[in-house]
């Protein structure tokens, strides 16, 4: 049995205190992962389950509130708690409104952050545990099994690519619910460049083409926005 207590996602581009904090937070028993700015943040949000988000708001690439924000899209229910050098009341504002649970200032003590852990998970601990680890959805005829990376129904199987399994899967987890491509291309491909928006559109396609057998399933553009998941 796992002695882990939770599994952290802290996102902090100053080297120091992030080797720091996840050395801290180590010692008391959780696992963290370290990312370096907004977007790899993402992506490792997409790709991983975790208990709690510690998330710096000055980042490099996507700042800590607009990461908050996207999270939030994704997962209402995970914890947040920010990190600043910002202590004015309307940044705490801001954190709140994108999405924070708590707001520490820098400098802090690495004690006070833990026991503000502790409490966070204390409340919200197994709420929405289920739905973020969620890996089988139900789509009409179709069982799409995202860990295994199949789409199936009872005419054919078919093996997915890992991009077009975690596409799918944001689409299932946003079913629907209108799902913005810029979000889809920062968690599966961490850019929202023109040139990788194209590359989407051809996913896109790929997955309406293996839903074909089902008239039910649909994935509706919706223009200038993003995708939406159907299913009647």
């Amino acid at each position: 049995m796992s002695d882990v207590k939770a599994t952290i996602l802290l996102v902090e581009d100053d080297q120091n205190l992030g080797f720091v904090v996840q050395d801290a937070l180590k010692r008391k028993g959780y696992a963290v992962h370290l990312c370096r700015d907004g977007k790899e943040g993402l992506q490792y949000f997409n790709k991983h389950a975790y208990d709690l988000c510690v998330l710096d708001v000055m980042l490099p690439q996507k700042d800590g509130f607009s990461l908050a924000t996207d999270i939030r899209l994704t997962d209402p229910l995970v914890p947040i708690i920010f990190l600043t050098a910002k202590s004015q009341t309307e940044d705490r504002i801001a954190g709140f409104k994108a999405g924070g649970d708590d707001y520490m200032t820098k400098p802090f003590s690495h004690e006070e952050l833990t026991l503000r852990i502790e409490a966070i998970l204390r409340r919200t601990k197994g709420k929405g545990a289920e739905e973020r680890t969620r890996e089988v959805f139900t789509l009409g005829d179709y069982t799409f099994d995202h860990r295994n990376v199949t789409l199936k129904h009872p005419e054919e199987e078919r093996k997915l690519t890992k991009k077009e399994a975690e596409v799918l899967r944001l689409l299932c987890m946003h079913r629907d619910q209108v799902l913005p491509r810029e979000l889809v291309l920062n968690m599966v491909w961490g850019d929202d460049s023109y040139f990788l928006g194209r590359s989407l559109d051809v996913f896109i396609s790929r997955l309406r083409k293996y839903l074909r057998h089902d008239e039910r399933v649909r994935i509706i553009n919706v223009h200038g926005v993003g995708f939406k998941l159907q299913v009647e």
